[in-house]
């Protein structure tokens, strides 16, 4: 199972707020190009774990199965890439113009996650 890694230039967002407010709080507005692009990626995670759980019901050599899930780790911390370098190019930069530092904790907290 291979990964693509090309990496897509998240697109303007000008006339849309990235972090705008929703129910939930905050929301995230992304191109239907990158859309398309993370979830085409995650339903190719979701296909790779579909596998690695069929290899463990057959009782497939362990390192087989491991050298699978490290694919599967690869790939989504590709996706997570191309999220933190979208949030921080739009969601990040709007924030701080807008006189939200709060943001950079937020930032750093979940760059912490996303390195661990």
């Amino acid at each position: 199972m291979s990964e693509q890694t090309d990496l897509v230039e998240p697109t303007s967002h000008e006339g849309s707020s990235c972090c705008g407010a929703e129910e939930s709080g905050r929301k995230s507005h992304h191109s239907e190009k990158d859309k398309k692009n993370l979830v085409t990626r995650l339903n190719r995670i979701e296909g790779q774990i579909r596998g690695v759980k069929g290899m463990i019901e057959k009782d497939t050599y362990c390192d087989d199965v491991l050298n699978q899930i490290a694919s599967i780790q690869s790939s989504l911390n590709s996706v997570g890439k191309l999220l933190l370098e979208h949030h921080m190019k739009s969601c990040v930069i709007e924030r701080l113009q807008d006189g939200d530092t709060e943001v950079l904790a937020e930032l750093l907290t979940t760059m912490n996650k996303l390195i661990k």
